[in-house]
């Protein structure tokens, strides 16, 4: 059995509907030594910027170029995979999963949910904690 089919395996109704596999953005924001992975394509990063300053570095690395810059992915941190629908975010996070990577959640709720997580409010409360 390769590592992708042990990964695989792993991924049970247990697995699935106790959400080992995700995060929501709020709870990501609050995490402490993690990198925002967006593995949308380019010309979806170049019309929308997610820029999280206040919150944690970002990785711009298409879904498509992932193999290719692997290297460019710290394994020493918490890794939360973004897209805008999921589908990406869970290719991605299978594949991280199958190369060694512990720490890595899908961050759930696309565009609205990271949207509603950066209102003025709570960001002034992120930078002011």
């Amino acid at each position: 059995m390769n590592e992708l089919e042990r990964v695989i395996s792993k991924m049970d109704l247990q697995y699935f509907g106790t959400g080992q596999h995700k995060i929501d953005i709020e709870s990501f924001l609050k995490k402490e030594d993690a990198v925002f992975l967006d593995v949308r394509s380019k010309e979806e990063t170049e019309t929308i910027k997610i820029v999280l300053k206040h919150h944690c570095p970002i990785a711009e690395i298409p879904l498509h170029e992932l193999p290719q810059r692997l290297n460019e992915i710290p394994t020493d941190k918490f890794i939360g995979i973004f897209c805008s629908s999921g589908i990406r975010c869970t290719i991605a996070f299978t594949y991280l999963k199958s190369k060694g990577f512990k720490n890595v959640k899908i961050i759930e709720g696309g565009y609205e949910q990271l949207v509603s997580a950066l209102t003025p409010g709570k960001i002034f409360k992120h930078i002011n904690k």
